[in-house]
């Protein structure tokens, strides 16, 4: 089956399109005082004092010590850092990892990198993640060196029931929270722990440098093995000690990172605006129970879902005629993708049914409400329960 990729094209009767996501990251003006940093410092990359400051505001965020926090070059290094720390190409037959095909291809990827293969396993229906308990009757965890639950769409996992899940079956756990820093900044001592959280910091997300990533672990010798690992496998010396790469951030990221921190709480404000607006417009349209976003999941996405393949389908057609882009953010899972179509997998019949009926459409920190009336008004023409002509911008008659 292929995979879908349409975005939605521009309207005949619009002169512009609502794009689907436009990413906001700080103005030449904030960065600037960091570049003058790095001007008189000359220090670029490799562990410089800016990536150290970031490291040290990441961890603060978080609520460990600057120690458990590490910057990363972007998310997809930061994987396979984890990886290569706690499962270095697999123990004998022990070479699958573990993951929801319901994901961004990024974390099989990472794992293909480690010299592993994945293994795609189903999701629970209510949390869209991996289920440890279910996880532990899976027929091949005797062949696995490595389980990466995946934060879906920003939903932050729980560490005491993956830790539980460790030392039942001794099988190292790593957790895909590429989209996940904002929501478990809201409460990090239920989703911060030993097992690895990865961050991406790409500027689709909510907080972006451009490109960027983060691993926060508060387990020392775990973190070691990854500092170790993002830097050629040197570790006080220049001598490769481990399975390794280069994925350490730079200072011009780190730069972003840092005037990103500054005002972040403004940025945060802006996105709960948006939020707000869309889940009362939603709301009055009846399809309040079919729309998902910040601070449920990451505010970077807005999530309208179809109830099957036959609306989701008229609801695309109706945003490519309103003008309104959209994505199937994880297609239709990484199994149905080209490259990992003969992957092992078990029935996934929960991710197929959510995934393939998720869509997301457009957001933004500054979109205006006039486009979210816009977008509202394409999705209720065919699914809404009170007529298109219902819906008003506030204020007007």
């Amino acid at each position: 089956m292929t995979e879908i990729v349409r975005e939605g094209a521009l309207g005949a009767s619009h002169p512009a399109a609502i794009p689907v996501l436009r990413p906001l990251l700080p103005d030449a003006k904030a960065i600037a005082p960091y570049l003058e940093k790095i001007d008189a410092s000359r220090i670029y990359s490799n562990f410089g004092p800016l990536a150290d400051e970031f490291q040290g505001r990441l961890a603060q965020s978080l609520g460990v010590a600057p120690d458990f926090a590490l910057a990363t070059s972007c998310g997809t290094s930061g994987l396979i850092a984890a990886i290569l720390a706690l499962a270095p190409s697999g123990d004998g037959r022990r070479r699958l990892a573990v993951m929801p095909s319901f994901t961004f291809a990024a974390t099989a990827v990472a794992a293909e990198r480690c010299g592993l293969r994945p293994y795609f396993a189903d999701i629970d229906p209510v949390t869209w993640a991996l289920d440890p308990e279910r996880l532990l009757k899976c027929p091949v965890l005797d062949r696995t060196a490595v389980v990466i639950p995946v934060a879906p769409f920003g939903r932050p996992l729980p560490q005491s029931d993956w830790l539980a899940f460790e030392e039942r079956t001794r099988i190292p756990v790593v957790f895909d929270s590429a989209a996940a820093f904002a929501v478990t900044e809201q409460n990090p001592a239920s989703h911060i722990g030993r097992i690895p959280s990865v961050f991406s910091f790409q500027a689709t997300k909510s907080f972006g440098v451009g490109e960027g990533g983060g691993v926060v672990c508060a387990d020392p010798e775990r973190m070691r093995k990854m500092r170790t690992a993002i830097n050629f496998g040197f570790y006080g010396a220049r001598d490769s000690l481990m399975p390794s790469l280069n994925g350490k951030m730079n200072e011009y990221s780190a730069a972003v990172g840092l005037a990103a921190f500054d005002r972040w709480e403004t940025k945060l404000a802006a996105i709960g605006r948006v939020a707000s607006l869309y889940r009362a417009r939603f709301a009055e349209a009846g399809l309040a129970e079919r729309f998902l976003t910040w601070p449920e999941i990451d505010g970077s996405y807005a999530l309208l879902r179809a109830a099957d393949r036959g609306e989701r389908e008229a609801l695309m057609g109706a945003f490519d005629k309103d003008g309104v882009e959209y994505r199937l953010w994880y297609g239709e899972g990484v199994h149905r993708q080209t490259h990992f179509a003969e992957a092992e997998h078990e029935e996934l019949l929960r991710t197929e049914a959510i995934c393939g009926n998720l869509i997301g459409i457009p957001v933004a920190p500054d979109l205006s409400e006039d486009s979210i009336l816009r977008v509202v008004r394409a999705a209720t023409s065919v699914s809404g329960r009170i007529p298109v002509e219902g819906l008003r911008r506030k204020g007007t008659a």
